[in-house]
Formats: structure tokens, C-alpha cells, sequence
């Protein structure tokens, strides 16, 4: 049986959908930047994917009758993407500005919409989101090379995230797949925040941990399994091009980051050639 929840969202725009998590999953990971001083990056993930775990679980009550072999591979592969996603970003937030960071995450969802593409326009988005990258390195001391790193490392595992989301949601009912991908996450994780002996014993980081997980995790992957369900790949590519232009917002409206002309430039560049592929791809 669907949620409440779910059915509620099915009952809205799928493009309407996909912005509200686009807006939320940024803005709460600017609320989750504003930690770092206090509590390791990889422990405020863990704090967001545990948070939103224990939502989800009580909320939807996943079934697990008449799972085969291949549903359990398809949920095992959404929660490692969720989670080694969430951790790589995160660390990479901890170096560099929100809005260069998810620019250049989106290597991943742009190289795959190009993905076996034998157009030679479609190499020109690469060229021209691999100017957008360029760009940012020429502003001087902005860019840690671990940062640029483990932002190259969350848009790998956000192509992944991209591919599994869509397979969980057509092998498992509502939003059960979610739950248990969210679950599985938490649990790989568990051992990394365990070796680190952090204690997390303030109700006030544990109250911003919830926030964030519901910002950053249970509305943002709620919006994008229902509208992946019934809108099209390259309708929700177009609309996901917004993510770094949303995280650079979040970026000056929440922690105060101010970027450069030429960092937004290099910004739109990154954009506009994920519009351009994705565009070309539904053609």
C-alpha cells in the first residue's frame, strides 16, 4: 500500500516536484555547512541519511515479501550511491564554496546524458562545461585540489545515484525502495562514524541533524522518485541543471559565500551544457 505521503505527491506537477528538491536539497546542505566547525562533514551525513531514515521507516513501513535477488542488487546499489554521494560532497563542501563544488559534482550527471552519444555536437557541451571547470581554477585562491577531488567523486556516485533511483522506483512500490536504500546507507556508514569516536551528545546538533535529513534527503528523494515515474529523462536532466546555481544561492543566503564574476560565469557555462546535452539526448 502507498503512504499518505505519496499519494500526496503524486497528486502534484512532476516539473514542480523536481525543483522543490532541487531548492531543499541544496538549501539544507548550506544549513548542514554551518556545523563543520563543531562536527566532522562524514558525521553530518550520517546524522541527515539516520534522521531521515528513521522518517521514512516510520512513515512508510516498507514491505520485504517477494523480494527477489535482483530487488535487493538494485536497493543495495541506490544505498551505497546515496551514501558515498552524500559523504563525498560533504567533504568536498568542507573545502570550497557550496556553488563550485555542486558545479563541478555535475561532471557526473553531464557525462552521463552524453554517455555513448556519437554526435559531435554533444562533445561540444563537454567542451563547453569543461570551459565552466577551467574557469573556476583561474580564480585565485579559491579551489583546494582535495575539495576539486572529492567533488569530481560525488558526481560519479550522483550518475549512479541518477541510474538506481530510476531502477528502485520501477522495481519497488511507493516509496519502500527509498527507505531501504536510505537504511542500507546509514548502516555503511555506521562503521566510519564509529572509528572516529565523535561523541554526539548536543540536542541542538542532533535537532539540526533532523532538519537537514528532512531538507537534504527525505523531500529532495521523495520529489525525484515520484517524478521520475512520469517525467521525462531529459525534461528532469533540464531541470536538475539548476542544482549549482540553487547551491551557490544557498551558498550567499545561508553561510555567506560570495562568488566572483567569472565563478558565476564558469557557473552558467556548466549549466547551460547540461541543458544543451540533455536537450540533445530527447532529440
Amino acid at each position: 500500500m502507498s503512504s499518505p505521503l505519496a499519494l500526496r505527491l503524486r497528486g502534484g506537477s512532476p516539473v514542480a516536484l523536481v525543483l522543490i528538491g532541487v531548492l531543499s536539497v541544496q538549501f539544507g546542505a548550506a544549513i548542514a555547512k554551518g556545523l563543520f566547525g563543531e562536527v566532522n562533514p562524514t558525521t553530518i551525513v550520517w546524522l541527515r541519511l539516520f534522521s531521515s531514515t528513521v522518517v521514512l521507516l516510520a512513515w512508510i513501513r516498507p514491505s520485504l515479501r517477494g523480494r527477489d535477488r535482483r530487488d535487493w542488487l538494485v536497493v543495495v546499489g541506490f544505498g551505497a550511491s546515496l551514501a558515498a554521494m552524500n559523504a563525498c560532497i560533504y567533504q568536498a563542501f568542507a573545502r570550497i564554496p557550496l556553488g563550485i563544488a555542486v558545479t563541478i559534482e555535475f561532471a557526473g550527471p553531464l557525462a552521463l546524458a552524453v554517455l555513448g552519444s556519437r554526435r559531435p555536437r554533444d562533445l561540444a557541451w563537454v567542451v563547453l562545461a569543461a570551459v565552466g571547470v577551467v574557469l573556476l581554477g583561474l580564480e585565485p585562491g579559491t579551489l583546494s585540489p582535495a575539495g576539486v577531488l572529492f567533488a569530481l567523486a560525488a558526481g560519479a556516485a550522483w550518475a549512479s545515484y541518477i541510474l538506481c533511483s530510476r531502477a528502485t522506483g520501477a522495481r519497488w512500490p511507493g516509496f519502500d525502495g527509498l527507505a531501504m536504500a536510505s537504511l542500507i546507507g546509514v548502516l555503511g556508514l555506521t562503521p566510519l562514524i564509529l572509528a572516529t569516536g565523535e561523541r554526539l551528545d548536543s540536542p541542538r546538533i542532533w535537532l539540526i541533524g533532523v532538519l537537514v535529513g528532512l531538507l537534504s534527503s527525505v523531500v529532495p528523494y521523495s520529489c525525484e522518485l515520484v517524478a521520475l515515474r512520469s517525467i521525462r529523462p531529459a525534461v528532469f536532466g533540464i531541470l536538475l541543471s539548476l542544482e549549482p546555481a540553487a547551491a551557490a544561492l544557498a551558498g550567499i543566503l545561508v553561510v555567506g559565500e560570495q562568488l566572483a564574476l567569472l565563478q558565476w560565469l564558469a557557473i552558467g557555462c556548466v549549466v547551460a551544457a547540461s541543458v544543451g546535452a540533455t536537450r540533445s539526448e530527447a532529440l
